[in-house]
């Protein structure tokens, strides 16, 4: 291509900013624009990266600075809106996690997404950590057989950041049931290569108050039950109240010819156990001794730019599948329906939740 992709970031000041080093280190993508509501910050931010539109309005981001991509890195209720209004402009988009708050929203974004000529992906970047890329290889390669259950846990407990980034205690900690379900399904329905129809989802109460003597609405741990549509089953935790060193990548997966488990702390291994590569039956394996024959050549060596771009490098990675998406006229990895597949089933975790845990259905956005 003669020109690189121009990308814009709206939410720059926040979560937008990690993905900078990661534009910048693509050979095909410039960083064009900024934008954030917080204009001090904004001015000084486009300053000191030498970027010259930025704006406080997002529509005049679209309209003025015309870039080619937009990332959307605000707050989880302007995801689906940013998302639509872009891809009605036909500009491409790559949203942070989750794509919507509600089902109404989600099937909009879904029709703009369909009716659009720009590119929609969801930038969920646990899919792109290396532990995760290579059991992905590993599952895919059959090692673990036909993969039946599954686990998956984000546990942080983040009641300090409710009162930094104010929004999610109305949008995480302020609704009951799994609010951010994409970093643990993400790599799970990846791994075993089929989506969520139904859940049932269940809390154990509530024992912590925010820092003004209320009562958190979302319960300390919640767990959702997920019934696949090849008849496996999920454990899905949530839990950002409990007052515990974080565990934000927590998988377990059990397959018919093998498992995986992931760490539980400070100093624990991945570790994998495989009919086929484990002859004693009560041995396991570290999951790097996996690494050389399994996983792919772009995470074998890593770039320094790769590696500092943020998330231990999956920031870089799925930057760069979104950009050859683009330049390959193909659907991203993460598209529109794996991006509904990945975020659905917390829409309805918070149905069954409210009704008394009761097992409820899981739309399909291919059915949209």
């Amino acid at each position: 291509m003669a020109k690189p992709l121009k990308v814009a970031v709206v939410g720059s000041v926040g979560r937008g900013r990690s993905f900078f080093r990661a534009i910048a280190a693509n050979p095909h993508t410039v960083l064009h624009a900024l934008c954030d509501i917080q204009e001090e910050r904004l001015r000084a931010q486009a300053a000191e990266l030498g970027v010259r539109k930025a704006y406080t309005s997002y529509e005049e981001l679209l309209d003025k600075a015309r870039p080619d991509c937009v990332v959307i890195g605000t707050p989880m209720p302007l995801h689906a809106p940013q998302a639509i209004v872009a891809l009605e402009r036909n500009i491409h988009v790559m949203s942070e996690v989750p794509a919507g708050v509600s089902y109404e929203e989600c099937r909009a974004l879904v029709c703009a997404a369909r009716r659009s000529r720009a590119k929609y992906m969801m930038a969920e970047n646990y899919c792109y950590m290396r532990s995760n890329v290579l059991v992905r290889a590993l599952a895919h390669a059959g090692l673990f057989g036909e993969i039946y259950y599954g686990e998956g846990g984000y546990i942080h407990e983040l009641k300090g950041l409710n009162e930094i980034t104010k929004w999610r205690r109305k949008w995480q900690t302020g609704i009951n049931g799994n609010t951010y379900p994409t970093h643990s399904l993400g790599p799970l329905l990846q791994w075993i290569g089929q989506r969520v129809v139904a859940v049932c989802c269940a809390g154990s109460g509530h024992h912590y108050r925010d820092s003004r003597g209320d009562t958190y609405e979302i319960e300390d741990s919640v767990t959702t039950l997920c019934r696949l549509s090849g008849g496996g089953l999920l454990d899905v935790r949530l839990d950002m109240l409990s007052n515990r060193p974080h565990n934000m990548v927590h998988y377990q997966i059990q397959g018919t010819k093998g498992c995986y488990i992931s760490p539980r702390g400070k100093g624990d291994r991945h570790l994998v156990w495989v009919a086929d590569r484990c002859p004693d039956a009560d041995t396991w394996r570290d999951l790097e001794e996996f690494a050389d024959e399994f996983l792919p050549d772009c995470w074998k060596h890593p770039t320094d730019d790769a590696l500092k771009a943020g998330h231990g490098g999956s920031d870089y990675f799925e930057v760069m599948d979104f950009v050859d998406a683009i330049l390959a006229d193909r659907e991203p990895p993460i598209g529109i329906d794996a991006a509904m597949d990945f975020t659905l089933p917390g829409l309805a975790s918070q149905e069954s939740i409210a009704k008394g845990s009761v097992w409820v259905d899981v739309p399909d956005s291919r059915e949209w």
